[in-house]
C-alpha cells in the first residue's frame, strides 16, 4: 500500500518544504523577467500551439498549458484534502470545524470588502484577488516558526486554509466562468456521474480516473469554465486518500512552475510608480495585508463572544493577529485569480506585484508577530 500523509505534522512538514520551493521558484521567474533573458521567457510563455482534428480542438499558450492543464493535478490535490478533511480531518466534527469556518468567511468578506471600497469604481472584476490564502506558503511560515506556534493555531490555519481554497474553487466556478455551452456542459456532468458510479462500485484503477477526468477537463474547457475545476471535482470523487506521491508532484513540480510563469513580472520605476498611483492595486494590498487578518480575528471573536464556536485552545489576540496574517500570504490562487480577473495583461502585472508585496509584508508581520508573543509567553 502506498504511503499516505497520516498526521498534521507530516503534512505541514511536507508544506513548509514545498513553500521555499515554491518562493524560490516565484523569485527565480522575477529574475529571469528582469534580466537579458526577459524577451526568451515572455516569448516562450507566449507561444501557441493548437490541435484541431475533427471535433476536438484544443488551443492553449504555454502560459495557458501550466495554468489551465498542469494546474489541474494542483486543484486534484485541494479536492482530495478537502475531502480529507471532510471525511476524517479538522473539518469532520461540526465543533471543531465551525470556528475556522467562520473565520475563513470574516477572511474572505473583509478583504473583498475592502477593496471594493478602494478599487471598485475602477475595476469591481477585481475583488475575488484578495481573498485567497495560499496554503503551501502559509502553512510553511508557522511551521518554520517551530514552537512559537501552538498546534492548535496550526490546526486552524489549516482548517481555515482548506475552507478558504473552497471559497476560491467557488468563486472560479461561478464568478469566472462566462459563455456557458450547453451541450458541452452536459457531456462534462455524464463525465461526473460516471466518475461518481466508477467510486460507487469501488473501482480502483487509476488508469480510469485519468481518462474520465480527461473527458471532464476538456468538456469544461469547450463548455467555457474554467477547466482547472476538473481536478477539484475527481478529488472530490475519487476513492483515494491524498498520496504522498501525487501530493509532491503538486507541490514540487506543477505549483513552483506555474510561480516562476507567472510571478514573473517586470519590476522598472515605472513599473513601481503605476502600482502606486492604482488603486487596484492597493486594494488587493490593503485587501491581504489588512483585510485577512482583521476578518480572521473579528470573526474568530465574535464566534467566541456568541458561543458559537470557541477560540484555538491558548490562543490569545496577538497570536490570532500573527495566525491571520499568515493567511494573508495570498501568492498562488490570488495570482491565479487575478489572471482571471484582469483581461488586461497591465493589469495583470500591476495585480500580480500587489500579492507579491502583500504577501511579503503578511509574512514578515506574521513572523514578529510570533516572535514577540512567544517571548511574552515564556
Amino acid at each position: 500500500m502506498k504511503r499516505r500523509f497520516s498526521t498534521l505534522r507530516e503534512f505541514m512538514a511536507n508544506e513548509s518544504s514545498s513553500g521555499i520551493v515554491l518562493a524560490a521558484a516565484a523569485l527565480l521567474g522575477m529574475v529571469v523577467a528582469n534580466t537579458t533573458l526577459r524577451s526568451t521567457y515572455f516569448e516562450t510563455l507566449d507561444k501557441k500551439f493548437v490541435l484541431d482534428v475533427g471535433a476536438f480542438y484544443l488551443s492553449l499558450t504555454t502560459q495557458k498549458f501550466i495554468n489551465y492543464l498542469l494546474m489541474t493535478l494542483f486543484f486534484f490535490v485541494v479536492g482530495l484534502e478537502i475531502k480529507n478533511e471532510l471525511v476524517s480531518g479538522h473539518l469532520a466534527k461540526f465543533s471543531a470545524a465551525i470556528t475556522p469556518f467562520i473565520a475563513a468567511l470574516g477572511g474572505m468578506a473583509i478583504p473583498a470588502l475592502i477593496y471594493l471600497a478602494i478599487s471598485g469604481n475602477e475595476a469591481p472584476a477585481g475583488w475575488a484577488v484578495p481573498v485567497a490564502t495560499d496554503i503551501a506558503l502559509a502553512v510553511g511560515l508557522v511551521t518554520l516558526m517551530g514552537s512559537r506556534v501552538s498546534l492548535a493555531l496550526k490546526s486552524f490555519l489549516l482548517a481555515l486554509a482548506v475552507i478558504d481554497d473552497i471559497g476560491a474553487i467557488l468563486i472560479i466556478a461561478f464568478i469566472y466562468s462566462t459563455g456557458v455551452i450547453f451541450s458541452w456542459l452536459a457531456a462534462a456532468v455524464i463525465a461526473i456521474a460516471t466518475a461518481v458510479l466508477l467510486a460507487k462500485f469501488n473501482v480502483g484503477r487509476g488508469f480510469i480516473y485519468l481518462l474520465v477526468g480527461a473527458v471532464l477537463w476538456y468538456s469544461l474547457y469547450r463548455a467555457g469554465i474554467h477547466p482547472t475545476l476538473a481536478g477539484v471535482i475527481m478529488g472530490l470523487i475519487v476513492p483515494f486518500s491524498l498520496d504522498s506521491k501525487i501530493h509532491t508532484a503538486s507541490s514540487f513540480l506543477v505549483v513552483p512552475l506555474f510561480a516562476f510563469a507567472n510571478a514573473g513580472v517586470v519590476i522598472s520605476h515605472e513599473s513601481v510608480q503605476a502600482a502606486l498611483n492604482s488603486k487596484v492595486a492597493w486594494g488587493i494590498f490593503f485587501g491581504l495585508f489588512i483585510g485577512k487578518p482583521l476578518g480572521i480575528v473579528f470573526s474568530t471573536l465574535a464566534a467566541a463572544r456568541l458561543r458559537v464556536g470557541q477560540m484555538p485552545e491558548g490562543a490569545k489576540i496577538a497570536s490570532l493577529t500573527a495566525t491571520g496574517s499568515a493567511a494573508g500570504i495570498g501568492f498562488t490562487v490570488a495570482i491565479f485569480l487575478a489572471r482571471l480577473a484582469f483581461d488586461d495583461v497591465a493589469m495583470q502585472e500591476l495585480a500580480i506585484i500587489a500579492v507579491i508585496a502583500a504577501s511579503l509584508a503578511s509574512g514578515i508581520v506574521s513572523a514578529l508577530l510570533y516572535r514577540t508573543t512567544s517571548r511574552l509567553t515564556n
